[in-house]
């Protein structure tokens, strides 16, 4: 390994700044929505969850499709369009008040984010030096494990200190200055692939290499759509809404803390000695914040959690983009998300419907159940990669 081939370039830097502005915006609405659902326009925690279903389901839906709009259009460019649209959909909140309305402008923001973060995503790929691809990759997606943090952080700390609109606003700004770092952003590294003719196939859609890797990261969004969708809603219920941004801090600090040596464990151990036990970390948290009964034990689920977030999504995602080659990364990038997404949205619609009829504990045991699914499969994985070997 050539650890002399630098990660933190001006171009890595300027997409790390903008992928963070744009999950801010993303985790912030995703953690603060449901309260202005049920809170402001008094609406079920069914219909909270169904303002994150909504979103996630047209980003769903264009997913596959993003890999070939980069091709046709370059990456820079639609990276560009699309975050100006995104802008756009984040200013409208400060207007948008029916709950009808809410939910066609999530389905409008969902498509932007979708293309937008396939083609940051992939600009990373580009810019990261191959021979040190899972630690570059593993910094980049911390862009997005810092926005799970700050986002919410800054959401709910405005909520509850001033009001639902100056939230928005100060979303819209933030998002504005990651508008501006991507106007550094240089020019593709190289060509892109040259786009099929006048015809779509399987390979213009999903990279096949990467879907086992992306399925199992679906199992983990679907877990965690639990703690983003309403974790809100179960610390209000417990009394400790106050501390949510402290859990989110402690997420964060462990994820920095963490990273230097997941990353670097990655590259020269190997992906199991980081995802094994990142999501028994995982499992340990969820089973902890299910049987919640004091700040004490409400912000050490937020530590375990943190610890097992931070270390296996980076890690699913550096393993779906090394499955392919490097012209593929778009591809490959488009696949993990929307199977990833996927989980989130099935998480977040069919977890709400569980906590309605059974309460929060049984959504965080059953969140930990699915978690262990995933550890099985992602060991199978492992040993049939082995006997391939």
């Amino acid at each position: 390994m050539n650890n002399k081939e630098p990660i933190w370039t001006k171009a890595f830097i300027s997409l790390f700044a903008t992928n963070f502005s744009i999950f801010i915006i993303f985790y912030g609405l995703v953690s603060a929505l449901p309260l202005y659902a049920t809170d402001v326009l008094n609406r079920s925690d069914e219909d909270a969850g169904l303002l994150m279903t909504i979103f996630l389901i047209s980003a769903i839906i264009v997913r596959p499709f993003s890999g070939k709009i980069l091709d046709l259009f370059g990456k820079r460019k639609v990276l560009w369009t699309t975050l100006l649209l995104y802008l756009l959909c984040t200013a409208l909140y400060y207007f948008v008040e029916p709950f009808e309305m809410l939910l066609v402008l999530r389905l409008v923001q969902g498509i932007f984010f979708s293309i937008a973060t396939t083609a940051s995503g992939s600009l990373a790929a580009d810019n990261i030096p191959v021979s040190r691809r899972g630690a570059g990759l593993g910094y980049f997606v911390m862009s997005t494990n810092l926005a799970v943090v700050v986002g919410p952080f800054i959401t709910l700390t405005i909520i509850q200190s001033f009001s639902y609109d100056a939230m928005f606003l100060t979303l819209t700004a933030l998002l504005i200055i990651g508008a501006f770092a991507a106007l550094i952003i240089p020019a593709d590294k190289r060509p892109d692939t040259p786009p099929a003719k006048n015809r779509l196939t399987w390979n213009d859609l999903f990279e096949k290499k990467a879907l086992p890797i992306a399925l199992n990261a679906s199992i983990v969004g679907f877990s965690y759509a639990g703690v983003l969708s309403y974790l809100s809603i179960y610390s209000q219920q417990k009394g400790v809404l106050h501390l949510t941004s402290s859990f989110f801090a402690v997420f964060a600090i462990v994820m920095l803390v963490t990273r230097p040596y997941t990353g670097r464990i990655f590259d020269e151990k190997g992906p199991k000695y980081i995802i094994i036990p990142g999501l028994l970390s995982f499992v340990i948290g969820l089973v902890l914040l299910a049987f919640m009964n004091s700040p004490f034990l409400f912000l050490l689920s937020g530590a375990f959690i943190g610890l097992g977030y931070g270390a296996v999504v980076p890690s699913f995602q550096t393993l779906a983009i090394q499955s392919t080659t490097h012209a593929r990364s778009g591809y490959a990038t488009a696949t993990f998300f929307t199977l990833f997404d996927t989980g989130l949205a099935v998480g977040s619609f069919l977890l709400g419907m569980i906590a309605t009829q059974f309460g929060y504990q049984n959504l965080y045991l059953l969140s930990s159940v699915f978690v262990i699914v995933a550890l099985i499969l992602f060991m199978g994985l492992q040993k049939k990669k082995n006997r391939l070997a």
